[in-house]
């Protein structure tokens, strides 16, 4: 039986417009990118609460501010590498020094936007959000909990930082399965070694599961679809009851979910940790797949860190 294939931005888009159904001081912005990012399906649908402000990051994260104090609640969406890049300042200076309740939306994140080169790989972005104060930041894994994320989101105060991929990727949620901010969801148990990762690289850790299974070696995995607040009480349940943990995302592990699980267990629980993601480098263009294979972020390169990390022990 295949399985669905849909792109998490999508799942964002019809977030958006379920919002804008049941509230009206939801509203939305883009950077003259709606089609991409499918804002421009609450465009559609509600025409009067969506504001195209062009080529301009910086100001649209000034404009949802000023939407924020006026008591909307402002989904700011361009690309990922744009809003965490050139609109960095606005958002740590303007949001949330302020605490403002502005919800951003980066599109296209990590290797899904491969084939535009490094100048368009929102490689960074994750650390980038991550490191502000008041800021959360989900990493949903598939288009039905990217949905999930984006409702969630604008039911809690305060800057959110979604970050969505561009190509379809496996829908392997269920499409109302419950969303809790700050809580990952354990997707399979396992006593041997605990993968935890986030985004659609979460799929790939269940294919490794299942490999590592024929081989007799049992496999927690974790869905640790928020990076910020980090669910701790989970992770640090892992290494006491596994004894060794592998990181896996499609973005720099110095600063991003490698970087959150190091921080917290070398303060509580040191444990084994090996971390398959981005090393400190940029990538040349290519499609999804080919730079996945090539960087190690798939299901055979899970197995090989699993082991590696389970020898380590």
């Amino acid at each position: 039986m295949s399985i669905p294939m849909l792109p998490t931005r999508d799942g964002y888009g019809h977030g958006l417009v379920e919002l804008g159904a049941v509230n009206p001081n939801v509203v939305v912005l883009d950077a003259d990118l709606a089609k991409s990012t499918r804002s421009d399906w609450f465009a559609a649908k509600y025409p009067e609460r969506f504001f195209d402000i062009g080529i301009a990051e910086q100001d649209m994260i000034g404009t949802a501010a000023g939407l924020s104090i006026g008591g909307k609640i402002p989904f700011a969406t361009t690309y990922s590498v744009f809003v965490a890049g050139r609109a960095w300042d606005q958002i740590r200076t303007t949001v949330c020094y302020s605490d403002l309740n502005v919800k951003i939306a980066g599109a296209h994140g990590g290797i899904s936007a491969g084939g535009d080169g490094a100048t368009h790989q929102a490689l960074e972005d994750l650390a980038l959000m991550r490191v502000l104060p008041n800021m959360h930041v989900l990493v949903p894994c598939d288009a039905n909990e990217a949905k999930q994320a984006t409702i969630a989101s604008a039911a809690i105060w305060g800057p959110c930082f979604l970050r969505f991929a561009r190509e379809a990727t496996p829908v392997f949620t269920a499409e109302n399965e419950s969303f809790e901010i700050g809580k990952a969801k354990l997707v399979k148990d396992g006593k041997d070694v605990t993968i935890i990762a986030c985004g659609p690289i979460v799929y790939e850790a269940l294919l490794a599961h299942d490999l590592l299974k024929e081989e007799g070696i049992s496999v927690r995995v974790i869905n640790m679809h928020t990076l910020k607040p980090l669910d701790e009480a989970t992770v640090l349940a892992a290494a006491k009851e596994t004894g060794a943990i592998v990181t896996a995302e499609d973005a720099q592990v110095i600063g991003g979910l490698g970087g959150a699980v190091a921080e917290t267990l070398v303060k509580n629980k040191p444990v084994p940790v090996e971390m398959v993601g981005i090393h400190d480098r940029f990538l040349e263009c290519g499609t999804m797949e080919d730079l996945a294979l090539k960087y190690n972020l798939t299901a055979p390169a899970l197995v090989e860190a699993v082991k590696k990390v389970i020898a380590r022990k």
